[in-house]
């Protein structure tokens, strides 16, 4: 995905393959698409799917652990962050590691 507009300092992130974003929210379709989107360092609340289908898309947990290192490296700020994966597991593994990252990193809004 080519970032083709100017994104503004507050963006909301909802990544999912299948469900619209809601209204006020950028979507990303893939877990490439949604760390370009991170790296601008503008995301401010980032709501993730789990599973995006084709295993090419990556999932939500690899956000994660994309975010992980770049908040570790003061890359990025942390956002308020979500699951709304269908998947009950997958919904858990993006839980946990969740409050996994609040826990370790003081989230700066």
């Amino acid at each position: 995905m080519v970032i083709c507009k100017l994104l503004g300092s507050n963006l909301k992130l909802y990544l999912d393959d299948q469900r619209p974003a809601p209204p006020g929210w950028e979507l990303a379709k893939t877990a490439d698409d949604a760390i370009e989107l991170l790296r601008t360092g503008n995301v401010v609340e980032l709501s993730l799917d789990y599973d995006l289908g084709d295993p090419a898309y990556g999932t939500g947990l690899q956000v994660l652990t994309w975010l992980e290192s770049a908040l570790e490296e003061g890359r990025v700020r942390m956002p308020r962050m979500s699951a709304h994966s269908a998947s009950p597991l997958g919904r858990r593994r993006l839980e946990a590691q969740i409050e996994w990252l609040e826990q370790r990193f003081t989230r700066q809004t």
